[in-house]
């Protein structure tokens, strides 16, 4: 298995000294190789759960399994080493540094991991997402799809074993969704890299044959669905 999570629990405390629960996950498991999206409301819980799965954030309770390791029980810099080495992420907002190249982007993502550089490799997967003729170009030149795209190379820079994608096409419009979407699948089944999309389109989430339903925060639980048409 890429992922197994385990009896996870999550809340934060409120103003007025009370803890709201967030998140309640007794059990999820994501295959290697497996593709799944995840749907549910804005504000029920969805991206707290990548951030718990990446290890940027650490559930209150529970264990996630990456790769057949626990990183909750990690400490902070050893959790840090390996979600570069292991997790990928494309998120919503791109992340990218306006003042490198899409190439340097992609290559400085490289340097987290601890292994050697690999300028050939960063090329090819910029070339897979189609942005070979637009390596040295600046975020600034480049339209939001081509952002993201650079966004999704460089995602795959270290060669993941799992890729957590938060709401990968809300900032791109129209045209490109699908395109953006079917990008990310088809790189991660090149790859042989397990996939987890979160996301609030049902339009985004049919195009998966194994959809996750998170609910409400106030009874969080993955229900999954099966394939949706």
């Amino acid at each position: 298995m890429s992922l197994i999570l385990k009896q996870i629990r999550k809340s934060y405390r409120q103003p007025e000294g009370d803890r709201l629960p967030v998140l309640g996950i007794d059990h999820f498991e994501l295959a290697r190789g497996e593709q799944a999206a995840l749907i549910g409301s804005s504000g029920g819980g969805k991206t707290t759960l990548l951030n718990i799965i990446s290890g940027i954030l650490v559930p209150d309770s529970g264990e996630v399994i990456v790769d057949g390791r626990n990183i909750v029980s990690m400490a902070e810099v050893v959790r840090d080493r390996y979600r570069a080495s292991r997790i990928g992420i494309v998120f919503q907002t791109f992340n990218l540094l306006p003042a490198f190249t899409a190439l340097e982007n992609v290559l400085l993502g490289m340097t987290f991991s601890g292994r050697a550089v690999n300028r050939s490799f960063a090329v090819e997967l910029l070339e897979r997402v189609g942005l070979g003729h637009r390596l040295h170009h600046r975020p600034p030149r480049l339209s939001v799809g081509e952002q993201q795209r650079v966004a999704v190379a460089r995602s795959l820079a270290n060669r993941p074993v799992l890729l957590l994608a938060d709401e990968p096409t809300a900032n791109v419009d129209p045209a490109n969704q699908s395109l953006i979407l079917n990008l990310i699948r088809d790189t991660c089944k090149d790859h042989q890299v397990s996939l987890l999309m979160v996301t609030h389109s049902m339009e985004a989430a049919t195009q998966f044959d194994r959809v996750d339903r998170l609910n409400e925060f106030n009874q969080p639980q993955l229900c999954t669905t099966g394939a949706t048409s």
